[in-house]
């Protein structure tokens, strides 16, 4: 199997293996990778954890707890592919426990890091070579907090 080329690396205060192990708990296909500490160093309580390397649904990240200098901001998110309702409703009440529901299916987990849990379906509800099929869809989301996919179903067939 080929090594991934690119790896994000998400930098936490000092939650680095807490949330990877939260991310971890919730995709199928995921585990906590080698885990480093801290030696002596001006960043880090000798001892502490730095580094953690965890995969989500196969897809390799980093976590390091990196102290409070840096915050996550919406610049950044995570998107996740969801099959169906059930599976939209699932990552949703999940991810946004603790942390804070947005529009369109954006949301902010505990740690404040930001995710999109979209259902595959709205790729094709998009780009379906209709522009006012995708307007109405695009019309639609603007109007929702976690993603219906039978409402945005239901936009794309009006006329």
């Amino acid at each position: 199997m080929k090594k991934q080329k690119i790896t994000p690396c998400l930098w936490f205060d000092n939650q680095a293996e807490e949330a990877a192990r939260f991310y971890t708990s919730l995709f199928k296909n995921s585990k906590i990778g080698p885990i480093s500490h801290y030696g002596d160093s001006v960043h880090g309580k000798k001892g502490s954890v730095m580094m953690v390397t965890f995969q989500l649904d196969g897809q390799e990240f980093m976590a390091l707890n990196g102290g409070p200098i840096f915050k996550f901001t919406e610049a950044i998110s995570l998107s996740v592919d969801c099959a169906d309702q059930q599976e939209v409703d699932t990552f949703w009440e999940k991810l946004s426990e603790g942390g804070e529901k947005s529009k369109c299916g954006w949301l902010k987990d505990k740690y404040g890091l930001s995710w999109q849990i979209v259902p595959s379906e709205l790729k094709e509800l998009m780009s379906s070579g209709d522009p006012d099929q995708s307007n109405r869809v695009m019309k639609a989301l603007l109007q929702m907090t976690r993603l219906d996919i039978e409402g945005l179903r239901k936009a794309a067939r009006e006329k």
